[in-house]
């Protein structure tokens, strides 16, 4: 591979590694190598960065990159920026497809909370992501479960979330 992309085996050594930061000029030689369309890697970096930051996509593009336990951060980034401007392009776009299903389902049921509170209509999305098969108690910690079973807004109950009642409060 990296002799057909004219790269160092080094180079390409580091660019399989999670937290390298690649350079476009190395992704193209090896999308050439691997014989994939110049446009295809052109369009699909041009369309990342046209990400509007902190959308829906754009969080769950980067939950899906930097690993689960990412959520909590990305997912809070979305509700703040919301928060502070109700932005209908924040939340227009579902989540990225590859995203594990139960962080689909909290960006949905967040943003149908988060919408309730400006007294905007969820978006159409939200509705075609299901409810899990396993309840997640997203606290994780066995000594909350009954609190959250109780106190877990109906946005997420009906996804088979459970979270505290101030899992969406900043302090």
């Amino acid at each position: 591979m990296a002799a057909k992309a004219g790269l160092s085996f080094g180079c390409v050594q580091r660019m399989e590694r999670d937290g390298h930061n690649w350079r476009v000029g190395s992704l193209r030689r090896v999308a050439q190598a691997l014989r994939l369309p110049k446009e295809g890697l052109d369009f699909l970096v041009e369309q990342y960065l046209k990400l509007l930051p902190d959308s829906v996509e754009d969080i769950s593009m980067r939950m899906h990159l930097d690993g689960f336990d990412s959520w909590k951060i990305h997912l809070f980034n979305l509700v703040d920026r919301f928060r502070a401007e109700p932005d209908r392009d924040l939340i227009r776009h579902p989540p990225v497809g590859e995203l594990d299903s139960r962080l689909q389902a909290l960006i949905a049921s967040t943003v149908e909370m988060i919408c309730a509170e400006v007294g905007q209509r969820a978006p159409d999305w939200c509705r075609g992501i299901p409810w899990l098969d396993t309840p997640w108690f997203v606290s994780g910690m066995e000594n909350l479960k009954a609190i959250a079973l109780v106190e877990s807004p109906a946005f997420f109950r009906k996804r088979n979330i459970y979270v505290l009642g101030n899992f969406l409060n900043r302090v």
